[in-house]
C-alpha cells in the first residue's frame, strides 16, 4: 500500500505550498461556514451557543476543524492522483461520514435534533465547496 502518490524524485514543484495553502483554506471554510449557518439557524431552531466559556467552546471547534482540515486535504492528495475527477465523490464520502456523525450525536445525550439539522447543512455547504476547492488546487477535473 502506498502511503502517499508522490513522483520518486520529490514532489511536484509548489507541492507544499499548495497542501499549507490548502490546509489554511480548508480550515477556514469549515469553521467559518458552521459559524454562519449555526447563526442563521439560531432563532428559527432555537439553538443556543454554550453558555458557559464561549471562548473555550469556540476554540475546541477551531482545532477539531483544524484536524478536519489537515486530513481532508492530506487524504485528498492521496486519492487524487488515483482517478480524476474524484472530488464530488470525495465530498459525498466525508458527507455521508459526518452525517452520520451528527445523527449518532442527536441520538444521544446533550445534543438536539435542531444541532444536528444545522450540522448537516452545514456540511452539505463546506465539504463540497472544500473538495471543489482542492480540485482546483491541484489541478483535478
Amino acid at each position: 500500500m502506498q502511503a502517499i502518490a508522490l513522483p520518486r524524485n520529490g514532489p511536484r514543484p509548489g507541492f507544499y505550498v499548495k497542501s499549507v495553502f490548502s490546509i489554511s483554506a480548508v480550515w477556514a471554510i469549515l469553521f467559518a461556514i458552521p459559524v454562519l449557518v449555526y447563526g442563521a439557524l439560531s432563532a428559527p431552531l432555537s439553538l443556543e451557543m454554550p453558555a458557559n466559556a464561549p471562548v473555550a467552546f469556540l476554540t475546541g471547534v477551531a482545532l477539531s476543524k483544524l484536524g478536519t482540515a489537515i486530513a481532508f486535504v492530506l487524504l485528498f492528495q492521496m486519492i487524487a492522483p488515483q482517478s480524476a475527477p474524484v472530488w464530488p465523490q470525495y465530498a459525498a464520502l466525508w458527507w455521508t461520514l459526518f452525517a452520520m456523525g451528527e445523527i449518532g450525536q442527536a441520538i444521544g445525550p446533550g445534543y438536539s435534533w435542531p444541532e444536528a439539522l444545522a450540522g448537516v447543512i452545514s456540511e452539505t455547504i463546506y465539504l463540497p465547496a472544500s473538495a471543489c476547492l482542492l480540485s482546483r488546487v491541484f489541478r483535478q477535473g
